[in-house]
């Protein structure tokens, strides 16, 4: 009785071990998906990246993460929209973006350009992080931009349903990737999204007080 009740025993501690272990992981990346930390001037901003629905944008932005690229960047654009009512065509966009210029609006040099994986990637939900682009569809290089509301314009589309009345251009159907969210500092983007923004130079909707990016990594 005593050794059956040991190797039960045994057996128990065991199994305890092995969920622990699981639901208590050593590092930030020990679980499926990898985590990148953002210090900002404004604060601290958490991300989760989603490798599976697009391997290839998360694989750049580590990239440019783990070469420290992005340290002393800004949030060089925020753009604040009224959201239409329910029921109507949605053409709105609310976004903070930057990681590709200095504090002195100078544009840093990049990696080449990467495919746009719109289509496999994440919705423009509020929340998500994506990479930016121009108005080509392969330009995607370093800028990213979260989402601070739902941006379906920015989505991929196939029909002239999915576009609708309401989308910016031909280039929007082929849609901007979103390849993680944020799983903590929310609070920080939507403070960054506040921000006044005004012109400065050719550039549009800056904030008049710019968020510096102090550094981007993955916790060890």
């Amino acid at each position: 009785m005593n050794i059956a009740r040991n190797i039960l025993l045994s057996v128990v501690t065991s199994c305890m071990l092995l969920t622990a272990m699981a639901f208590f992981p050593s590092n930030a990346q020990a679980g499926p998906n990898p985590v990148v930390v953002m210090e900002t001037s404004a604060g601290r901003i958490i991300v989760m990246l989603y490798p599976k629905d697009a391997p290839k944008t998360v694989a750049n932005f580590l990239k440019y993460v783990d070469s420290g690229f992005y340290e002393k960047t800004v949030f060089h654009r925020v753009i604040s929209q009224r959201k239409p009512p329910a029921g109507a065509d949605d053409s709105s966009m609310n976004i903070v973006q930057g990681g590709g210029y200095t504090y002195q609006l100078q544009k840093k040099t990049t990696l080449p350009p990467i495919v746009n994986e719109a289509a496999t990637g994440l919705l423009n939900k509020k929340g998500t992080i994506a990479m930016a682009r121009s108005d080509k569809p392969l330009s995607t290089t370093c800028e990213f931009f979260f989402n601070v509301e739902d941006n379906p314009v920015l989505d991929y589309k196939q029909t002239a349903e999915q576009i609708g009345t309401g989308s910016y251009s031909g280039s929007t159907t082929m849609g901007y990737c979103a390849f993680g969210k944020v799983i903590r500092g929310m609070d920080v983007v939507n403070k960054i999204h506040e921000s006044q923004t005004a012109r400065s130079g050719r550039m549009s909707d800056v904030p008049v007080k710019l968020t510096v990016i102090k550094k981007i990594y993955q916790p060890k």
